[in-house]
């Protein structure tokens, strides 16, 4: 091996092995099918939930939800209701059920968010993803969503998965200036 012609040959032989290792290796990774928009539920969050200021809110607390909503998604591509009113700086526990036979969301957001989301599921339609403003929910099954509306506006509620909103599955929440109902 200390032979200057033929140290630079067993170098290169040995990248070679490491590459094709690493390369077998994650295999497996690449070729495993995602999850997020299947029949089958997102794993249960663990930990504390992650409070992001959004345009439309940030994650609320349970023990703070003084209201709780329940919308219900079928597969005719409708929310029921599909208007909700909330006043600013309330916090609400949405209880979302799914009466269809597929799988359905329920994502609050802006519409130029959600619009940008849903065209993504298109493209990506096994896109993984659980933020404290989705719920991912079986058919049969309910999800819910605790969040506190801090900021006054019309926003989006809507199922993103693929053809789902471009089929019209959209609700609208109108969060009144504090002070206002």
């Amino acid at each position: 091996m200390n032979n200057p012609i033929t140290r630079p040959l067993a170098r290169r032989a040995a990248i070679t092995r490491m590459a094709a290792a690493t390369a077998a290796a994650a295999l497996p990774l690449l070729t495993a099918p995602a999850q997020a928009h299947t029949d089958k539920p997102h794993a249960p969050k663990t930990g504390p939930v992650v409070k992001e200021q959004k345009d439309w809110g940030i994650a609320g607390d349970a023990k703070s939800a003084k209201r709780s909503i329940e919308v219900g998604m079928a597969d005719n591509m409708r929310f029921t209701p599909e208007r909700i009113e909330v006043r600013q700086g309330e916090t609400v526990k949405f209880v979302v059920r799914n009466t269809g036979k597929v799988m359905h969301e329920f994502v609050i957001g802006t519409k130029a968010e959600n619009a940008k989301h849903a065209e993504m599921m298109v493209k990506h339609p096994n896109m993984e993803h659980d933020e404290p403003y989705m719920a991912h929910v079986p058919p049969g099954k309910t999800g819910e969503i605790v969040w506190t509306f801090n900021r006054a506006g019309q926003f989006e509620f809507a199922c993103l998965i693929a053809g789902h909103y471009q089929g019209g599955m959209v609700g609208t929440i109108m969060v009144a200036p504090a002070g206002k109902a």
